[in-house]
């Protein structure tokens, strides 16, 4: 299968996929060198426009930067365990009536139970659409855990039985 590049450059693919907007796959055999150079700055550019790590998270925080830090699962999520600061905005309450109250000068980071959830990508995007300067936690809580950060419980919840929460 053959299809152009925007800059007109023929491009190739040797996948059974035959399409390249729905593979995976990096295709980008008949690219220069430059193209391919410049194509992957921009997309680790906006990967790092999009995502913050929790090292860089427990950073911004410590050094006071205007940063709210949003638990974007259901409240009983919230309640088992959350980022120590974090506020609980479930995304499924996220509505242009229900964010008039927020700064629109901080950065919002969302997250949610880890990499097998996306109640933090749901919300980054509600946010987003609605304006908002966001950006989503790699690895949501359990990437914060592993790297040793601070959790809490809210006074008074005890174990629940396991249920998705985003």
């Amino acid at each position: 299968m053959r299809f152009f590049h925007e800059n007109h450059q023929q491009i190739s693919f040797d996948c059974a996929c035959q399409n390249p907007h729905l593979c995976n796959e990096t295709h980008v055999s008949s690219l220069s060198p430059f193209t391919v150079m410049t194509e992957q700055i921009k997309h680790y550019e906006n990967k790092l426009a999009c995502e913050m790590d929790s090292f860089d998270l427990a950073e911004a925080l410590k050094n006071g930067e205007k940063v709210v830090v949003i638990d974007a699962r259901r409240p009983h999520g919230y309640d088992q365990e959350h980022i120590a600061g974090a506020v609980n905005f479930p995304h499924r309450n996220m509505t242009e009536e229900s964010t008039r109250h927020l700064d629109r000068e901080v950065l919002y980071v969302t997250y949610c139970d880890g990499i097998g959830c996306n109640a933090s990508t749901k919300g980054a995007l509600k946010l987003a659409r609605l304006g908002f300067r966001v950006k989503e936690l790699i690895g949501g809580l359990a990437w914060w855990k592993l790297d040793g950060y601070a959790t809490k419980r809210t006074a008074g919840v005890t174990e629940a039985p396991v249920q998705c929460a985003c």
